[in-house]
């Protein structure tokens, strides 16, 4: 495969920060496992000097896949999520196993009680021990103090009541869940700098997909484990930052130049996979969000129909159209592949 100029400069980044504004389809997945090739082939660095983060286990797996496939083997750099790094991190220092990491159901369970010893009498339970379980997720990945939280789903009293039952029963369950790992690895490097400087020599190039939704306690885990070389390369596309409801710091991503003064910044300014008509519609959307990095997008010269734009008064209306538009293509002989 062929690579852009952008892409290019991206790959043969040598040390320091960097941050890579990648779209949809111009091709950040390469770019990364060329990195890392690159790195390891022609710059001579330690493959297990390196760790690739990402935000699912899948996006890992593809990565590291594509990463060995180009070394002709297997390889000793980490392809991982954030909760898999952090909990290995914390399995050297506390002697953690998985039987500690809490499962969906024994949470679910624990909230359950807390609601009803509440006397709580919720429309839809399931419901609300879901939105419960993401507030308590948002107050520790925030970090916010719980003393000035305002809950969405019950009383305030009766939420921080709540926080603290689930925080007791975890503890006494000897239990830990995802927001812990990352709270817990904070504190063990602000009170063990001997761990931490173990951990930043172990990985001295720290490589992050799809930075736009990372967090404020996971990025700052992430620049106290990159210091003091700093080179720590993100890739990511703000304009794709919508998981603000799960905690999501968009704004992180916008002020990383701010943080890193002396970081680059390349664009990959070639979309491959839609053609100039879908490309330019969607820039012409998004150009109208103020908070956002500016970018000239082209594509690799695919042409298609214009975008039609329709509104309709309801969801049922929308999708009864959608059905009609595909049985459409079906009848006139397109592959159900070839319809998206």
């Amino acid at each position: 495969m062929g690579f852009s100029r952008a892409q290019e400069e991206a790959i043969r980044h040598r040390t320091g920060p960097m941050m890579v504004l990648a779209g949809p389809g111009s091709g950040k997945t390469p770019v990364i496992t060329r990195r890392v090739s690159y790195l390891t082939g022609e710059c001579g660095v330690n493959p297990a000097d390196i760790l690739v983060i990402t935000f699912t286990r899948a996006a890992a797996a593809e990565m590291r896949e594509r990463y060995e496939k180009l070394a002709n083997g297997t390889s000793r750099t980490v392809f991982g999520t954030f909760h898999s790094v952090f909990f290995r991190i914390l399995k050297f220092a506390y002697r953690y196993s998985a039987e500690n990491i809490v499962r969906e159901e024994q949470q679910a369970q624990m909230i359950r009680e807390l609601i009803r010893e509440a006397r709580l009498e919720p429309e839809d339970e399931k419901e609300m021990v879901a939105g419960i379980l993401s507030e308590i997720s948002s107050v520790k990945g925030e970090m916010l103090d719980l003393r000035h939280y305002y809950s969405q789903n019950c009383p305030d009293e009766v939420f921080r009541a709540m926080y603290e039952g689930y925080e007791e029963r975890m503890r006494k369950a000897g239990l830990i869940d995802f927001d812990d790992m990352m709270l817990m690895c904070r504190e063990l490097f602000l009170q063990r700098p001997d761990i931490l400087s173990a951990w930043q020599k172990r990985y001295r190039y720290i490589l992050i997909d799809e930075f736009q939704d990372i967090n404020r306690l996971q990025y700052e885990i992430v620049r106290m484990l990159a210091k003091p070389e700093d080179n720590l390369f993100i890739v990511g596309d703000d304009d794709q930052s919508i998981y603000r409801f799960r905690g999501a710091k968009p704004e992180i991503m916008l002020g990383f130049e701010a943080d890193y003064p002396q970081a680059k910044r390349v664009l990959l300014d070639i979309n491959y996979r839609c053609t100039k008509e879908i490309s330019d519609a969607s820039l012409r959307l998004i150009s109208r969000n103020q908070k956002r990095f500016p970018k000239q997008i082209r594509t690799n010269g695919a042409r298609g129909h214009e975008v039609i734009t329709r509104i309709w008064p309801d969801p049922g209306q929308e999708t009864l159209r959608i059905a009609q538009e595909i049985k459409g293509y079906l009848r006139a002989g397109y592959a159900p592949s070839d319809i998206a």
